[in-house]
């Protein structure tokens, strides 16, 4: 009686009626395993698990005993901890590995002491550790019997290492990347053409517009990298699937075989190039409009008056650098009208002016997208050159390895940014760096123009990423948006058996052909000379 009056009643409001008909069934959070990197890679991922746990899902995360960067408890995700002997990044290790490489860019330490094969066998060792980690954790059969029976639905990783993708093979998981590097290479090399002659190599300070002589540069950048993949940590990370998986199991097809890869760029700042269908760009989705500062900073923010503050982070990983270094950058905010917020964790530098504020942690989006600031020193991590675009800040960049110096070059070629070296930083070209960006307009109105058309966008990035996400887990996979071309062997991949097949056949005919020709020759002179007989 009571079901008959209701639907009476919902009859008389049809609107409400089909409002609840159209309305979709509960949805169900989904489980997700993370296996994330250290540092700022880290910074950027817990923004999607955030935004993943507020749509219902629940999330796991992997993470070593000695990080220093992923809590135990949160209240967005769950942790299990992973108990192995050795750190695959201690912070110990990354200064004084990335001070080595200021030391080094400077000049001031030997290049005998810090040669590009002992940065090699560097990386190496990252690698090597990182396998044994992942042996580590497939010899505990508590542990992966507690993921299996998880039954995840997507195993989410950054492939700059490649422990979550032998586990999520290990669990038979679909893959997800939220990537820009992929075992040290650039993550399109993995799965999309990338011709040598304008898309420029990791650490070839080129842009897509290149000289003859710096093409050769290029496509030799391509050959080291390719072999560096295939025989210094290919090997490394094959010997684990060759342990644990199936006969035949190749690790680069499992790095390719991933569904979807989440790429931290848009073609706002990267050069155009070659893509496929599953690779979805989600450049500056951590980015969001500027929070209200804490009041001390924004006491301080507002003292600048009309000239406005400059800000300065070198990132996550550098908290102190060379005396000689931060005296001369000291000395040159110094002789500016500006404010300058400059996170710093070292020794205060004895040329620092009254205008200048030390902080070790500043909240870096909201003071970007101040209106008081005009200029943002920065070491050209994606990250920070991401929120820089969105908040259309000119950029005067001092990069210290990896990627740094190919970020900035993108926003220099397109307007928005200087470039100064570590290795001659000094007071004169930080000063006539920062006046440039400061008091040529052009500088703004480029980043300006960087920004708006990254903001004009049907969807935000953030919300892209979660979709495809959900995607993945909706469907089980996205093997339908993946090309198989990865199974193929190198020479079927560029078709060189084809041009060997055809070139056979060319020849062949050329060959019967001339034999015909030279046969038909041979019988006419045969009988011209019987005839002359």
């Amino acid at each position: 009686m009571m079901a008959k009056l209701l639907l009476r009643g919902l009859m008389s409001y049809p609107l409400l009626l089909s409002l609840l008909i159209s309305c979709p069934p509960e949805c169900h959070g989904g489980k997700i395993l993370v296996m994330p990197i250290e540092g700022s890679r880290w910074v950027n991922t817990v923004l999607l698990i955030r935004e993943l746990h507020a749509r219902g899902h629940t999330v796991t995360v992997m993470r070593s005993a000695d990080s220093w960067f992923m809590e135990e408890e949160s209240p967005y995700y769950n942790s299990i901890t992973v108990q192995h002997t050795k750190a695959l990044f201690s912070k110990e290790f990354l200064t004084a590995f990335i001070g080595t490489l200021i030391e080094v860019e400077k000049g001031s330490a030997s290049l005998l002491n810090f040669t590009p094969l002992q940065f090699i066998s560097t990386l190496q060792n990252i690698h090597a550790v990182t396998c044994q980690v992942v042996s580590a954790m497939f010899e505990d059969r508590a542990l992966m019997q507690r993921l299996n029976e998880s039954q995840f639905d997507v195993l989410l990783t950054d492939p700059v290492l490649g422990h979550g993708i032998l586990l999520a093979h290990y669990l038979k998981v679909p893959l997800v990347y939220n990537v820009r590097w992929a075992l040290g290479a650039d993550g399109h090399l993995f799965l999309a053409p990338s011709p040598t002659s304008y898309v420029p190599m990791l650490g070839s300070h080129l842009s897509d517009q290149m000289t003859f002589l710096q093409r050769v540069k290029n496509t030799l950048l391509h050959l080291m990298s390719q072999f560096r993949r295939r025989f210094i940590l290919g090997p490394l990370y094959q010997a684990v699937c060759d342990r644990y998986f199936e006969p035949k199991v190749d690790f680069y097809e499992l790095v390719q075989a991933a569904d979807i890869w989440l790429m931290r760029v848009d073609f706002v700042f990267e050069f155009p190039r070659p893509t496929m269908p599953n690779v979805v760009y989600v450049g500056g989705f951590q980015c969001k409009p500027a929070e209200p500062l804490p009041q001390d900073l924004e006491d301080f923010v507002q003292s600048s008056g009309e000239h406005g503050v400059i800000v300065m982070s070198l990132g996550t990983f550098v908290g102190d650098v060379p005396r000689d270094f931060a005296e001369s950058v000291a000395a040159a905010f110094a002789e500016l009208p500006q404010k300058v917020i400059w996170k710093h964790a070292g020794e205060r530098p004895s040329s620092l002016g009254n205008n200048t504020l030390l902080v070790k942690w500043m909240p870096q989006k909201d003071l970007l997208g101040h209106p008081k600031t005009r200029a943002f020193v920065a070491h050209g991590g994606t990250n920070g050159v991401q929120e820089a675009i969105y908040h259309g800040v000119p950029v005067v960049g001092i990069p210290l390895f990896h990627d740094q110096y190919d970020n900035l070059l993108r926003l220099k070629e397109k307007g928005g940014a200087r470039i100064l070296s570590v290795a001659t930083v000094d007071k004169a070209n930080v000063l006539q760096a920062l006046r440039a960006v400061l008091h040529e307009t052009s500088y703004r109105e480029k980043m300006q123009r960087l920004s708006r058309l990254h903001r004009d966008q049907p969807m935000t990035p953030m919300d892209r990423a979660i979709f495809w996400i959900e995607f993945v887990m909706r469907h089980k996979g996205a093997a339908h948006l993946r090309t198989e071309s990865y199974k193929m062997p190198w020479y079927s991949y560029h078709s060189l058996d084809v041009a060997v097949f055809l070139l056979a056949v060319i020849f062949g005919f050329m060959g019967t052909v001339f034999y015909t020709i030279r046969l038909f020759c041979c019988k006419v002179c045969f009988r011209k000379k019987i005839k002359y007989d």
